[in-house]
C-alpha cells in the first residue's frame, strides 16, 4: 500500500525486476521466472515438483532450464533417473553459486527499494 486508505495512491504499488543481460544488447540471459524455477529445483530436488509449484507444465520448465543453460553456456541442472526411490534433479555447483548470489542480491535490493519507495510515497502523500 502506497498511501492511507482512501488516498489517491492507495492502490498504487511500485514493482521492479532484476534481469541478467548480455553487454551491449537487450537480450535477457536469465529471467526472474527461470531463477525462481532454479530455486525451487534446488529446494524440491525435482523439476516436476518445481513446475507444479509454479503452475507450469513439466515441458515448459525443462525449456526454461534449457534456454538458461544455452544463454549462460554451462549446465545448470543434473538429473538422475529413478529407481526404487525415484529420480532426482540437482543444481550444478556453478548454478548453486549463481542462485545463492542472486538470492542475496535480491534481498539487498528489496531492503533498499523498500526504503526508497517509502520515502517516495511519503513525499507525494504530503
Amino acid at each position: 500500500m502506497a498511501g492511507p486508505k482512501g488516498s489517491k495512491y492507495y492502490d498504487v504499488f511500485l514493482d521492479y525486476s532484476i534481469l541478467l543481460r548480455r553487454r551491449n544488447t537487450q537480450e535477457s540471459i536469465l529471467s526472474q521466472e527461470q531463477l525462481c524455477l532454479l530455486h525451487n529445483i534446488d529446494e524440491l530436488e525435482s523439476i516436476a515438483a518445481s513446475a507444479k509449484k509454479m503452475d507450469m507444465s513439466y515441458r515448459k520448465a525443462w525449456e526454461l532450464v534449457r534456454q538458461a543453460e544455452e544463454n549462460l553456456g554451462f549446465a545448470l541442472v543434473t538429473k538422475s533417473r529413478g529407481g526404487s526411490e525415484g529420480g532426482k534433479s540437482e543444481l550444478t555447483h556453478d548454478c548453486k553459486l549463481l542462485v545463492n548470489a542472486y538470492r542475496q542480491l535480491r534481498n539487498e535490493f528489496d531492503d533498499s527499494v523498500k526504503r526508497v519507495i517509502q520515502k517516495f510515497f511519503q513525499t507525494i502523500n504530503n
